[in-house]
This record gives structure tokens, C-alpha cells and sequence, in this order.
């Protein structure tokens, strides 16, 4: 076979992968559109009046400083306008100003979402490792004591509220037994380090500074063991049931015919063939717990996302909210989009189609 043929052969394989990325990735900016009109329209429909929120009620009530704020803000402008206004500054990165902390509201989420980030990888990457383990052994062990006590145990971890958990867990641990250090994401004490990703473990390594990394492993530990417990219960079933149709099938029974290591069957054919409904189950869960740590950031004062958005929602900081919604949207964007991405990769029939 000449060059040129196996040149034309190779883009032949690799087309229907480009195509299947372009399709994705168009999908993913029409529903980013989507996600901008959504946010605005739910937004500026929310009962409240953002004057008095943002100016007080002493300032509000003067016609003329009312007045200015409106003008200065586009209130006046109909809401069709007020969107294309908004377009065009998210176009630029402009989120707007907050109403709550006076700064722009990209600064303040600069500063909230790699903590949540941080929280929600750390907790997915548990929660993973601690539920391929159990749900494997519980469908291996199908029926038998093992895959009774797993059922419980993950049943009890999807029925505790996860803010009880998170308060009884820093009574306990923090308030009573001493042993886990107190609230938000380092000690006093510790310097924050040189900002590179914004994720504190990471950057604190990336400077060699071994005591705050130990110090910030140390304040993580305990809100991602409390947002994992959660997170382990779902996956731990899901992961359950894929195993255990995996299991029947005609290429694990030939496997373990040729005498295969127990070992290698489990990885190499029956989590590899029960990894595509388990990447959307993991995809869902790590979305949920970038926009759903609200209660678990509150009890143990990390400054993160959900953080963010329950001040802004409290103050009625129309940007904020915003910020937040456009952000949370991006995120399962994202999520979905690299699934999507992971699907093609890993079973060609899903690009193909």
C-alpha cells in the first residue's frame, strides 16, 4: 500500500471523530445562547426591587438618586435592549459590578470557583475511588451479606441530609474531638500562596511550601469526606447495576473461560464495558457538586461558589446572580461536552452515529 493510501485511510478514520467534535461543540454554543437568555430572563423576573437592594432603603426613596441609578444601570431600557447591552459586555468578559461587594463580579467568581473547584474534584475523585470498589464487589458479591451491608451503607448515605452531616461532622470533629482544624480554606496563620491556579493544594506545591499544603489538605479534608458520603451512595448503586449487566455478557463469560486473572477480567472487560454509563453518572454527580455545595460551604465558611451565589441571592445583587447562573450553565456545558467527548473516544459506534 503506497503512502498516499494509507495517508487517505487514516483521514478516513479520523473524520468521522472530527465530525462527531464539531457536531458536539455546536450543540454547546447553542445552548450557551440558551443558557445566557434563560439566566437574564429568570433574573430580571425575580420579585425585589434591585434599587432598594443595592441603595438602601433611605437612598432609594430620593427620586432623583433612584432615578440616576436607573439610567446609570439601563433599567429604563426594555428588556430586549437591557439583553443585547448584556451580550455585549459578556462578549467582552464584563459580568457587570456587584451590588454586594462593589467589585466586578469576574473578580469575585475568579476567587469563588476554583474553591468550589477544588472542594468538587477532590470529593469526585473519593467518591470515584471508593465506588468502583464497592459497587464492583457488591455485584460480584450479588445476594450474599457483602452486597447486603454495601446496600445499607450507601442507602444511609443517600438519606442523610448533607447539611446535618456537615454540622454534626464539625461538632464533632472540630468543636469536640479537636482534631480537625476549624473553618475556611486555611489557617489564619498561613499566608495564602501565589495565586496560579487558585486551587490552594495545587499552587502551594507548585511553590514548595509544604506546611500551608498540609494546612489546606487538612481544612479540605472534611467537607469533601461529608460532600463524598453523598456522592459514594449514588455511585456505588449505579456502578452496582452497570457491573452486574456487564457480568452476563458473552465476552466476560469467554474471558473468564480462557482462564483469565480474576484481575484483569474486572478491568480490562467488565469495568471497560461499564464505563460509558458510569461516565454520565460521574459527569452528573461532579456538576451537581460544583452548584450544589450551598449548606456544606455555609457550616464550614469556605468561600466558594455556592457561598457567592446565597449572598447574592439574599442581597438581591442582580449581577451576581447573573454571574452565577451564566457560570453553573458553563460548567455542565463543559461537563456534558468532555462526556460527549470521552463517549466518542471510547466506543466508536456513539461518533459514528
Amino acid at each position: 500500500m503506497t503512502t498516499v493510501a494509507v495517508q487517505r485511510q487514516a483521514q478516513r478514520r479520523r473524520s468521522p471523530l472530527v465530525g462527531y467534535l464539531l457536531r458536539r461543540a455546536g450543540t454547546s454554543l447553542l445552548l450557551l445562547v440558551g443558557v445566557t437568555i434563560v439566566t437574564f430572563l429568570l433574573t430580571n423576573l425575580v420579585p425585589g426591587d434591585p434599587v432598594s437592594a443595592a441603595l438602601g432603603e433611605g437612598a432609594s426613596q430620593n427620586p432623583a438618586t433612584r432615578e440616576a441609578f436607573i439610567k446609570a444601570n439601563g433599567l429604563d431600557q426594555p428588556l430586549f435592549v437591557q439583553y443585547v447591552i448584556y451580550m455585549g459586555n459578556l462578549l467582552r468578559g464584563d459580568l457587570g459590578t456587584s451590588l454586594v461587594t462593589g467589585r466586578p463580579v469576574t473578580s469575585d467568581l475568579a476567587t469563588a470557583v476554583p474553591a468550589t473547584i477544588e472542594i468538587a474534584i477532590a470529593s469526585i475523585i473519593l467518591s470515584l475511588a471508593v465506588s468502583v470498589v464497592l459497587g464492583t464487589l457488591a455485584a460480584y458479591r450479588r445476594g450474599l451479606v457483602t452486597d447486603q451491608v454495601i446496600r445499607v451503607v450507601t442507602l444511609v448515605g443517600l438519606s442523610v441530609p448533607t447539611f446535618w452531616l456537615a454540622l454534626v461532622s464539625f461538632y464533632v470533629f472540630f468543636l469536640e474531638l479537636r482534631i480537625a482544624p476549624g473553618s475556611g480554606r486555611i489557617s489564619p496563620s498561613i499566608t495564602p500562596p501565589p495565586r496560579v491556579t487558585g486551587l490552594y493544594t495545587v499552587d502551594y506545591l507548585l511553590n514548595g511550601d509544604g506546611v500551608g499544603f498540609f494546612d489546606a489538605l487538612a481544612h479540605l479534608a472534611l467537607p469533601v469526606i461529608v460532600l463524598s458520603l453523598v456522592t459514594i451512595g449514588l455511585l456505588t448503586r449505579f456502578i452496582r447495576t452497570s457491573v452486574l449487566e456487564v457480568l452476563g455478557s458473552d465476552y466476560v463469560r469467554a474471558a473468564r473461560a480462557k482462564g483469565l486473572p480474576a484481575m484483569r477480567v474486572i478491568v480490562g472487560y467488565v469495568l471497560r464495558g461499564a464505563s460509558l454509563p458510569i461516565l454520565t453518572v460521574v459527569g452528573v454527580a461532579f456538576g451537581s457538586l460544583l452548584s450544589g455545595t450551598v449548606l456544606v460551604e455555609s457550616v464550614f465558611a469556605w468561600p466558594g461558589l455556592g457561598t457567592y451565589a446565597y449572598n447574592s441571592a439574599a442581597n438581591l445583587d442582580l449581577p451576581g446572580i447573573m454571574g452565577v447562573g451564566l457560570v453553573v450553565g458553563v460548567i455542565y456545558l463543559l461537563i456534558n461536552f468532555v462526556v460527549d467527548l470521552l463517549y466518542g473516544v471510547l466506543d466508536p459506534r456513539v461518533r459514528i452515529a
